[in-house]
């Protein structure tokens, strides 16, 4: 089974007024998500964010944003680039690969010097 993982891509401190508790000690952070299977490493392209008060502890969901909120997290959103969506194989795979590649070469040759 594939684990995934959302690894962190920035995380910003914001000052803007948590409406829980009202602090100013706000943490935005964009993930990306991650697949790790034994075959393969893959990247995708989904970035997701969370807005967590460092005080509280509370997740601020975009229906509790303040427009300043919304403003700040507009900008840092601009400035996230992410990885590249893309596959990278693992050694196991190139392993089997390899190997299902010798065994149809066997066979092959096997069937030819029957054939003789």
């Amino acid at each position: 089974m594939a684990k995934e993982k959302n690894l962190v891509l920035k995380e910003a401190d914001i000052t803007n007024n948590c409406p829980e508790c009202y602090n100013q000690e706000l943490k935005l952070t964009f993930f990306q998500k991650h697949t790790y299977n034994a075959f393969y490493h893959r990247t995708t392209n989904e970035v997701t964010h969370e807005i967590k008060c460092k005080k509280c502890d509370s997740v601020i969901y975009p229906v509790n944003w303040t427009p300043d909120i919304e403003r700040v997290f507009d900008y840092y959103n601009k400035l996230v680039s992410s990885d590249r969506p893309s596959v990278r194989f693992t050694t196991l795979f190139f392993i089997i690969l390899i190997l299902m590649i010798a065994l149809v070469g066997a066979g092959v040759y096997f069937y030819l010097e029957s054939l003789k």
